[in-house]
């Protein structure tokens, strides 16, 4: 009976739920933003211009792999078995995937579903592929080396025994590290075992060259231990690489030595670290002095070695993840630049040690701080050969945090990802620390498309399937602060058409001025002029606005402007920007913002932990109000404020959350202009904005009310209609008119929830059974009516009525969200929630729905009209000096034997290059008859009849003629065969007689 009474103690004589009904109350899974775990693998496809993502197998979700093209293009492959992705590959219009359970995986990309997958005969090591080939090369760990037909989806006959085993027999396991094929010639092929590499030649059918790193006594190495250079040593191999143009070869060991071999004659030319050469020479002192007097610093493994090359092959550089000291206070890859490579026919012995031992320049390719760069992937311009290190753009870094960094190649400057990477991947652009979720307006959103300077594409790869348009909907616009001090904004959208799909970005460290201890605690959006106000849990509060940059392309100095409580940073704006949100102002208090509200109608409202409660007029922009919560209980006029017990009355109070809206207060014939603020110990203050003679705007307190547990949501409510009470222009404009609300407020606790005349009207209230509330707000179903919906500690979902408050429905979400992050999911209007799954990913669901999971993405990936250029051959003084050319054709042999047949691949590209020849000439005879046909007359046309079918007699005759000759001439050769057959049976005949 008590939900009966609610109604009528609140002062509401309607009910605004009475067309909800627990059949509307299902949950649709909309989508997902975010990797669902942490990154283990990267490859990008210069061709399809597509990125893949592989994750691995963690508490938070399961290995996959996401491909990634232009705009918010996104397919998700999931692996056949729980496991991690090890190893990405693409080949033409198939995505070749290696997880830790060894098994290989063949996805399509043209219909994102999986082909086949192969389990080898061992455990997995290494992958190599080629995008000429139709054959994947699996090492294992006994050292063998099989094929893979993905093609044929099979097993293919190549199997290549365990080289080095054969070579040194009494080595020890020598597993295969890695493999790569020869950048010019394709049948040769570079295997890594742990003892060292081989270069295998499929034409001979055996290895060619060993190379075996060894360093004698005394010889430093890579090693920082001196103790460790007095014996004879044979560091371990765990990177192998080609150069460009396949002269030399590069192994790097565990010792963090890069030793530079000549593939010919498998001859050592330099043993060389980061920062050191001829570590090979005894005698030589080449160890990193560590941070203590009389210690050596360690250095980190070699994760990855990349050996690089501009248009043209022979101008080098080797590019390093790993292998610089761990005391190095500067992060990052670094990069060896090399230049051209001098003439290897014409070069002494000492010019080629000269070129690699001393480079044209080295640099650092800085990272975050603290940040260690454990894989990257280079982003070529067009060509995938060259193991993908042909004319690098840029390079996406692939940090231990899990983080990835996208940097310019080579200068190293970062690279905005707002328009150049998928929203997804700005989850881990860096980590996201704190979001907020914006209502708004869709015209103001249109028209919101950021101006920024940038270089070339990254991702132009795919097409986005058709969803359907919400032209009427507000937008669903998220704003996420991450860790290097930006806010980056977006369209989350409703699952419906995003028409505007650009990611807006402000760098609140430079707006604050400076680059550290940017911690981002709140931020506010306002939905109808689309201005940000950011919080940091150093209490400033900084303010943007759209616009356009004045010092657009100057990097100007800042020059301190302060007045009305506030400073300006208008000057702070980022050069790179033309137009978007820039800095307007800053407010600086004492103590963290925990609340942060931006009305529709140029007021700011912020809370802080010391400085209590600040209200910015931005028509200004100055500071109207500041007052701390311990003085608002004296100013009260309307109502008492009660402390529950002695104990909260020694608590510390804060604001946790505030709202504007229009209505009218007990006793007044009026509306106007409320901020409503909720603290943590149950207090809600009431104020009134109202105008002054000058044009600006005063705040009073007007009274205060006391509620139970933390509040954590203020929905100001029209107590007739049922609509919101918020502060819109479109009603603040009506006060003039004499516009009157009759309003009502629903306030949520943590522990319940009360709906009330503002500011001390008792009211009606609900306790919620046993659990907390995290996350509360009101929501409507179209035009069924309103609701109460919340999230609570029990991983439930729940609805309840308006005024009544009684529960309408309920669903468990606990398994799409993460329980724990309740209080950090965001509800709208709509129904829709916007909830964390794990540390860096977030689903989109629907209340109002019919229990749908998410659907799989129409997304198409593959061009097929994108051809991939003809391998790099092998020169011609190569061949001259009788190197054998090998072509993919005959690697198709080789590898797949002679009785295989022609791969699919081959002959639906004969059939195409066919159609085209056939369709090419009937468009010119077509093209040529119409053109002369247009400009012929009719005497013309009668003599041009003549001719053809004279033309077609005469070939007609010569056709006969030929025949007639053919004939003649057959006739003949029949005649000479008959005789020569009859004179060899009579000289045999003859023969035999007289005894020959």
């Amino acid at each position: 009976m008590a939900h009966l009474l609610r109604g009528k103690q609140a002062g509401i004589q309607r009910d605004f739920s009475a067309g909800l009904n627990p059949q509307l109350f299902a949950v649709d899974e909309i989508a997902r933003y975010g990797i669902n775990s942490q990154i283990s693998c990267l490859a990008y496809d210069p061709v399809q211009s597509l990125l893949a993502v592989g994750t691995n197998d963690t508490q938070y979700g399961g290995g996959q792999v996401y491909v990634f093209g232009q705009s918010r293009v996104s397919v998700v492959l999931p692996l056949p078995r729980k496991s991690s992705v090890k190893a990405i590959h693409f080949v033409v219009d198939k995505l070749v995937i290696l997880d830790s359970k060894n098994e290989v995986s063949v996805f399509s990309l043209e219909t994102a579903r999986i082909l086949a997958s192969y389990n080898p005969p061992g455990g997995v090591t290494a992958l190599v592929t080629d995008p000429c080939l139709d054959f994947a090369l699996i090492g294992l760990q006994n050292g063998d080396i099989v094929a893979y037909d993905i093609d044929r989806q099979g097993p293919a006959p190549l199997k290549i025994p365990n080289l080095w085993k054969q070579q040194y027999p009494k080595s020890r396991p020598t597993p295969v590290v890695t493999l790569a094929f020869h950048p010019r010639d394709i049948g040769n092929i570079l295997i890594g075992y742990t003892e060292g590499a081989v270069i295998y030649s499929f034409k001979a059918a055996r290895p060619t060259k060993f190379f075996r790193y060894e360093l004698p006594p005394g010889a430093p190495g890579g090693d920082s231990d001196p103790t460790a250079s007095n014996i004879r040593r044979y560091p371990r191999l765990n990177q192998a690489i080609w150069h460009p143009t396949g002269a030399f070869v590069l192994t790097g060991h565990e010792d963090s030595s890069l030793v530079i071999w000549d593939s010919k004659d498998g001859r050592k030319i330099l043993a060389r670290t980061i920062q050191s050469t001829n570590i090979d020479v005894p005698g030589n002192d080449t160890r990193s002095l560590g941070s203590a007097p009389g210690t050596y610093a360690l250095k980190c493994p070699l994760f990855r070695i990349a050996w690089c090359c501009k248009e043209n092959p022979d101008d080098t550089g080797i590019l390093i993840a790993g292998g610089t000291p761990t005391t190095s206070l500067e992060k990052g890859l670094t990069f060896i630049e090399l230049g051209h490579t001098p003439v290897y026919a014409t070069s002494s012995w000492q010019i080629l040690s000269q070129h690699f031992e001393k480079p044209k320049s080295q640099h650092i390719l800085p990272t975050p701080p603290n940040a260690e760069v454990v894989d990257f992937c280079l982003v070529p311009r067009r060509s995938p050969h060259y193991a993908g290190s042909q004319d690098p753009i840029a390079v996406i870094a692939l940090l231990a945090s899990g983080e990835m960094v996208a940097l310019s190649f080579p200068s190293g400057h970062s690279i905005n990802p707002t328009s150049q990477l998928h929203v997804s991947l700005s989850y881990v652009h860096p980590f996201i620390n704190q979001v907020s979720l914006a209502y708004v307006e869709r015209t103001r959103w249109l028209g919101m498309v950021e101006n920024r300077s940038k270089g070339p594409s990254i991702l132009k790869g795919g097409a986005e399937a058709k969803h359907p348009v919400m032209r009427f909907a507000n937008r669903n616009i998220l704003q996420a602060a991450h860790a290097d001090g930006t806010v980056r904004v977006w369209d989350v959208g409703h699952g419906d058409e995003i028409e505007n799909q650009r990611m807006l970005q402000v760098d609140v460290a430079r707006a604050v001025g400076r680059t550290s201890d940017v911690d981002v605690s709140k931020m506010s959006m306002a939905g109808a002029t689309g201005e940000l106000a950011v919080g940091l849990r150093t209490s400033e509060v900084a303010v943007f606005r759209w616009g356009h940059n004045k010092d657009y392309g100057k990097d100007v100095c800042h020059v301190e402007a302060k007045g009305f409580g506030l400073e300006t940073i208008r000057d702070r704006a980022e050069p790179s920007v033309r137009e978007g949100l820039l800095p307007l102002t800053m407010f600086e208090g004492k103590g963290e913002v925990t609340a942060l509200k931006v009305s529709d109608v140029g007021f700011v409202a912020a809370g802080t932990q010391r400085s209590g409660l600040i209200v910015i007029d931005l028509r200004g922009p100055a500071v109207i109000y500041q007052t701390g919560l311990d003085e608002l209980t004296g100013e009260s006029r309307r109502g008492s404020f009660r402390r529950s017990n002695s104990h909260s009355q020694n608590q510390a109070e804060w604001p946790t959350c505030i709202e504007f809206g229009v209505m009218s207060l007990e006793g007044d014939d009026y509306s106007s202009i409320l901020l409503f603020v909720g603290t943590n110990l149950g207090r809600l203050a009431t104020f009134k904005l109202l105008p002054e003679a000058h044009g600006g705007y005063s705040v009073r307190f007007v009274g205060s009310n006391t509620v139970e547990g933390k509040i954590i949501a203020i929905a100001p409510l029209d107590a007739q209609l049922g609509d919101p009470a918020e502060a819109t222009q479109s009603t603040v404009a009506g006060l003039r008119d004499g516009l009157k609300i009759d309003g009502v407020l629903l306030v949520v606790t943590t522990t319940g929830a009360r709906i009330f005349r503002p500011p001390a009207a008792k009211g009606a209230s609900k306790t919620w059974d046993n659990v907390f509330c995290d996350i509360a707000a009101v929501v409507r179903y179209q035009a069924a009516g309103y609701a109460l919906l919340g999230l609570f500690g029990d991983g439930m979902a729940k609805t309840f009525s308006i005024p009544a408050l009684k529960q309408i429905a309920s669903a468990n979400i606990s398994q799409t969200l993460d329980v724990r992050r309740f209080a950090d999911a965001m509800i709208t209007p709509t129904g829709d929630i916007l909830g964390w799954t794990g540390p860096s990913e977030m689903a989109l669901l629907n209340v109002w729905g019919t229990g749908s999971d998410l659907t799989r993405s129409l997304d198409k990936l593959l061009n097929i009209e994108a051809l991939i250029p003809p391998r790099p051959t092998i020169s011609n003084v190569q061949w001259m000096t009788g190197t054998l050319h090998v072509t993919p054709a005959d690697m198709d042999a080789l590898i797949g034997g002679p009785d295989r047949p022609p791969s699919k691949r081959t002959i639906e590209q004969g059939r195409a290059e066919e159609e085209q020849q056939r369709a090419m000439k009937r468009s010119a005879t077509g093209a040529s008859s119409s053109s002369e046909k247009d400009q012929e007359g009719y005497w013309a046309y009668m003599q041009r009849q003549v001719q053809e079918r004279t033309q077609n007699l005469g070939i007609m005759g010569d056709t006969v003629d030929h025949m007639e000759e053919s004939s003649s001439s057959w006739a003949d050769d029949v005649n000479k065969f008959v005789s020569k057959q009859k004179k060899k049976a009579v000289m045999g005949f003859v023969g035999s007689k007289l005894g020959f």
